[in-house]
């Protein structure tokens, strides 16, 4: 009985040895007798015992690899160390466990003899300038070279170009002359630019100001022309009232008189002849004419130039005219007008 219970516990316990949980994220392979079996996906699994044996557990996760610097000469014949960074998975974890020895180091291999075909087909500043086309071509070798491991390369990264010290010194000069130039460039630039600037504004405060000059002589002339007009416009409107109000011939007589005044202030001597006189005397003085060159004076007599109100010269030939005929008539008449004019002046009432 107790050799029984002996043997019952065994074979639990071998039978516990052969159960298995699977991890997610992982596959276990399985060999029996040294040989290929199966591959356990995640979960519960039963293997025989000693007879079934797991020679490797393989993650699917994502994995980074990061290699150290890789020495790669330009096509230029310039030496240079990379490091680059691989991410793969494994799709297959047969191929991962006897595809090859030490998958990851093959993977660290192959990058790095790759790289150094790709870098010896460009020149140093395309190596410079010219990661992205780098990491696509590395990526696409890899990944075709790893299929047959199980391996997938999701993408590769170029972390480091580290060009030699000269190179190095070479680049600073470079791009300390190229910052130079550039700065050259931008101050010349401004320098135009500001040019232009000032020479327009000067061209439109010229503009502005021939228009502004054009302003005000335009408006000037309208100034003038609105003030002459305006001014014909009070003359017009006032003999049109002169000519509502139909002033009396005393009025218009007494308005020559005072004109006469202002016409009398001057130097040169004058004779005045009212119209009242030709129209008592009548064809009398029409005969003569009214004229300076009827009496022959103006052309032989000389001009006064004594100030107003200076006796005059007795060799005056204005003052010999007394002796003639007419001369007389028309004082005559003249005096004989001035009163009846003097007379019907005071006398009137001025109606507006």
């Amino acid at each position: 009985m107790i050799a029984l219970i002996i043997i019952a516990v065994i074979l639990l316990i071998i039978i516990a040895c052969g159960v298995r949980v699977v991890p997610q994220t992982k596959i276990y392979i399985i060999e029996r007798l040294g040989k290929y079996r199966k591959s356990w996906d995640a979960g519960i699994h039963v293997k025989i015992p000693i007879i079934d044996n797991v020679v490797n557990k393989v993650s699917l996760k994502e994995k980074v690899l990061d290699f150290p610097p890789q020495g790669v000469i330009t096509k230029d014949n310039v030496a240079m160390s990379i490091d680059s960074v691989v991410y793969m998975c494994v799709t297959d974890a047969k191929l991962f466990t006897y595809g090859v020895e030490n998958p990851i180091a093959g993977v660290e291999n192959l990058c790095a003899t790759t790289l150094r075909n790709i870098i010896g087909t460009m020149d140093l500043d395309t190596t410079l300038s010219g990661r992205d086309q780098i990491n696509k071509n590395l990526e696409a070798e890899l990944d075709a070279a790893t299929d047959k491991w199980g391996i997938k390369i999701n993408r590769v990264e170029v972390k480091t170009i580290q060009p030699p010290k000269d190179i190095l010194d070479v680049m600073s000069k470079q791009m300390r002359a190229e910052r130079e130039r550039r700065q050259t460039v931008l101050e010349a630039e401004a320098h135009k630019e500001s040019s232009v600037k000032r020479a327009e504004g000067d061209k439109a405060a010229k503009v502005l100001a021939a228009e502004a000059e054009r302003d005000a002589q335009i408006a000037l002339a309208e100034g003038k022309a609105r003030s002459i007009k305006m001014v014909y416009e009070a003359e017009a409107e006032g003999l049109e009232r002169l000519n509502k109000a139909q002033p009396s011939n005393q009025i218009l007589r007494m308005k020559g008189i005072e004109a006469m005044k202002d016409i009398a202030n001057g130097n040169s001597t004058k004779v005045f002849i009212p119209s009242s006189i030709m129209d008592s005397v009548g064809d009398t003085i029409g005969d003569l004419s009214i004229k300076a060159e009827a009496f022959d004076i103006g052309n032989n007599m000389p001009v006064n130039k004594k100030p107003k109100g200076a006796p005059t010269s007795e060799s005056d030939p204005a003052t010999k005219i007394d002796s003639s005929k007419v001369t007389k008539e028309v004082q005559a008449a003249g005096a004989q007008q001035r009163g009846e004019v003097e007379e019907n002046y005071a006398n009137m009432e001025f109606k507006y």
